[in-house]
């Protein structure tokens, strides 16, 4: 396990934010923690958390950190807040150009260059110099909140795509579990009857929808800078495939990945890809439902795309506490216990060997998708390029354009972009 998440970080973005930024160092550390007997009168200054992981148990998760965190800190309390992952970033921006931001942000990784790079998260390189959890995490989920100018968070975990399949449906359609995309086409089709569709993903003009059809254009040997290319009309075209067969619903363009696993729990579709983040929430709604998890079928090659969370501070009054808070959770008692309800592999070294990584049966197939799964960015112009591609796949899914007008027309976009100063 060690082995393959050395390599699975080896591929982990070679991330470094964008080296352009200018950052400011903030605040100074805190003074010891005050008891509660010490307390008085003294009002608990008022911390924001924005969140967007969806569910009631996930929730109780981020709210065990910062009641956890509150009984060791009683001065400082921090309001865990939900915000739908369609609309994270729009709040972002409304909060930036009216300066309401919170105090603390759970961020996809692939975002952080950006906001970085617009000025918006604290330089805390300095409040963490004698942090001496530093040295255990991992280089390279490490850079992922770092630049040649500061440190702006901490990573938490990782995580990639696969293919989750329902054993029973297999079983009665009498089919294997495809390897290549001729099989799974192939069995996306058989496994389609009366309400039930062969195959879902979250196809909706979000990150969410591009996270999940970067695997189909780096199976076919594509990159994002060249959609216009053969490798691009391919993954285009295997959603536009599995549309026109009735093997998936258009109705996917509504799904979070949240959805499509809840669509896969109730059996509407027999596979569907997502990521590890979706077992223990699997294991909760529906405890008997006998599944199981391969890679993502190939074309020319195996493919994933790789996630995971970083929690950053945004500059403002409570950078201080706010790092206090950043400690906490990265320790590795708490990081472990937050990052085991997560499905996530850990960012620490010394967590990553525990035996819930190791040798769970269906853990080990995405660790294996470590080894060759690509990263998205790092890269400041990455939510513009994001956008583009999420959208131009929902067109295909709605057959209002073919894979190569989507092709072509993300291509032109995606130039576009890169031509802006």
């Amino acid at each position: 396990m060690s082995q393959r998440w050395t390599l699975g970080t080896a591929v982990l973005l070679m991330v470094s934010l964008c080296s352009g930024c200018v950052s400011a160092s903030v605040g100074k550390p805190i003074e010891k923690p005050i008891v509660a007997r010490d307390l008085g009168s003294i009002r608990p200054k008022q911390l924001t958390l924005w969140f967007y992981f969806e569910g009631r148990e996930r929730f109780n998760k981020v709210k065990a950190l910062t009641d956890g965190f509150h009984k060791l800190h009683p001065t400082i309390e921090i309001q865990p807040v939900f915000v739908p992952f369609t609309d994270f970033k729009r709040r972002i921006s409304v909060g930036m150009a009216s300066e309401d931001l919170p105090d603390l942000l759970f961020m996809d990784n692939p975002d952080m260059a950006f906001y970085a790079c617009e000025g918006n998260l604290a330089n805390i390189q300095d409040l963490l110099k004698d942090w001496k959890d530093q040295v255990q995490f991992y280089e390279k989920p490490w850079r992922t909140v770092s630049d040649q100018n500061g440190v702006y968070g901490i990573p938490l975990g990782v995580n990639s795509l696969a293919l989750f399949y329902n054993k029973d449906m297999f079983a009665s359609a009498a089919i294997p579990v495809p390897t290549n995309w001729d099989e799974f086409l192939t069995a996306a089709r058989k496994l389609t009857h009366g309400k039930v569709k062969g195959f879902g993903y979250s196809g909706i003009s979000t990150e969410e929808g591009t996270y999940q059809f970067l695997p189909w254009l780096y199976s076919a040997g594509g990159d994002v800078d060249h959609l216009g290319s053969i490798e691009g009309n391919q993954a285009f075209g295997i959603i536009s495939q599995l549309v026109q067969s009735g093997s998936m619903s258009k109705d996917v363009i509504n799904w979070t990945q949240a959805d499509v696993m809840k669509q896969f729990a109730a059996g509407n579709i027999a596979m569907m890809v997502n990521g590890p983040w979706q077992l223990p929430e699997l294991a909760a709604i529906s405890p008997n439902l006998r599944y199981g998890v391969a890679e993502i079928p190939r074309n020319k090659t195996y493919a994933s795309v790789l996630g995971g969370e970083d929690l950053a501070v945004v500059k403002g009054d409570h950078v201080p506490e706010a790092v206090e808070f950043l400690k906490y959770v990265g320790s590795a008692e708490v990081l472990k216990s937050f990052i085991q309800g997560f499905g996530y592999f850990p960012a620490r070294k010394d967590l990553v060997r525990e035996r819930e990584w190791t040798e769970d049966p269906r853990m080990k197939v995405f660790a294996k998708t470590l080894d060759y799964s690509q990263v998205r960015g790092p890269d400041p112009a990455w939510p513009a390029l994001s956008k583009v591609i999420s959208e131009e796949a929902v067109k295909v899914v709605t057959l209002n354009r073919t894979p190569e007008e989507a092709a072509k027309e993300a291509s032109e976009a995606i130039q576009a972009i890169r031509k802006q100063p």
